[in-house]
């Protein structure tokens, strides 16, 4: 496995955990391969402080809890507990009247109140309690949606229909104007998951259930299996060292996308729910013959730089987070930060997720 330091570009790749006006040394490793799966990791200082609990683990444990609203694209979350909760874009709920997934990344601080988050559907057609599930809240947060496309879909900048001062159509992100849309898209490549799934593992991943739950096909136990291979064989090399604070992968040679964290703590407590995903992935679009070969090192950095060379547009959220976004010709970048509490401290960053177009 060969190495090296780079530095990335200052545009928006910051001191970890620190201002956002610092560049920080980034040292790439990799790429670690099973099959059509590449994995190449970035090391950096972690961050000091404590971790957040994932929203899993939340959820798990009780200190916090996802709600209905009676809309589908907004649910409720609430921290009861002392520690702060990480929720990740892409994080799926299980539960309500409709398995969803969230949008948005953020910090939910402790006894936070009621706080919403934007959401999409990830299950058509029910509208009422599964099986013993509570028709009013959300179980669990084990898995992440293992779509590009869908993540693209949820998350892209949207351009209104309005002009601004200049003349130029306003860009946002998830304007109400296309959320209709953009849920029409999720349902549709959501059906194209299964049907990508179901012709890898040569079985239908429906479940009788609630056959147009993403959740519930993640759980099929073929695929499962199919899986396991890939978490063998790759999760070891993201536990390997403390100073991991993120990755970057591709599938049959084409690279997809990435998340940093602050933390190394962080990182790995994601770490497992993030692989099993790109595990899904790269089952679905396996190929007939041979992977094409991984990316190199060089190609690594061009993705990522390119992500973070496009125009900021942020975004208030709520819990005292901001999200910043940047779109370039073939790729997207996120970062969600900390507003800090006095006007002269510097912002933090929370996560960076970088997909490519």
């Amino acid at each position: 496995m060969r190495a090296a330091w780079v530095m990335l570009a200052a545009t928006a790749l910051f001191a970890v955990g620190a201002s956002a006006a610092e560049p920080e040394a980034y040292r790439i490793s990799g790429p670690v391969v099973h099959e059509n799966l590449a994995i190449y990791f970035v090391h950096g200082k972690s961050a000091d402080g404590p971790v957040p609990l994932t929203l899993q683990e939340a959820l798990a444990n009780g200190s916090a809890v996802v709600r209905e609203t009676g809309s589908v694209n907004q649910l409720e979350v609430e921290n009861t507990g002392n520690e702060e909760v990480f929720i990740q874009s892409g994080d799926i709920v299980k539960g309500g009247r409709q398995d969803r997934v969230l949008t948005v990344s953020l910090i939910v601080p402790p006894h936070s109140g009621a706080m919403p988050i934007a959401s999409f559907c990830v299950e058509q057609g029910r509208w009422t309690a599964r099986g013993r599930e509570d028709a009013h809240r959300f179980e669990s947060a084990s898995a992440a949606v293992p779509s590009r496309e869908a993540k693209i879909a949820m998350k892209a900048p949207a351009v209104a229909p309005a002009a601004g001062p200049s003349g130029q159509p306003v860009v946002g992100y998830l304007l109400s104007t296309d959320t209709g849309q953009r849920q029409s898209e999720m349902w549709k490549d959501v059906a194209k998951i299964q049907d990508k799934l179901s012709h890898a593992v040569a079985a239908p991943v429906a479940m009788p259930e609630s056959r147009s739950s993403l959740q519930l096909s993640l759980e099929n136990e073929k695929l499962k299996e199919a899986q396991a291979g890939y978490v063998k064989a790759l999760q070891p090399a993201g536990e390997a060292g403390d100073d991991v604070i993120g990755y970057v992968f591709a599938v049959n040679g084409k690279l997809n996308s990435a998340d940093l964290y602050p933390s190394n703590g962080l990182f790995r407590k994601m770490w497992p729910k993030l692989l099993a995903a790109n595990a899904v992935e790269a089952i679905g679009d396996k190929p007939a013959a041979a992977a094409a070969a991984a990316p190199s090192e060089a190609d690594v950095l061009a993705f990522l730089n390119s992500a973070e060379a496009g125009k900021a547009v942020e975004q208030p959220l709520v819990g005292r987070n901001k999200l910043e976004t940047r779109e370039a010709a073939g790729a997207l970048f996120f970062e969600t930060q900390r507003v800090p509490s006095a006007p002269s401290a510097n912002a933090t960053w929370v996560h960076r997720n970088y997909l490519a177009k």
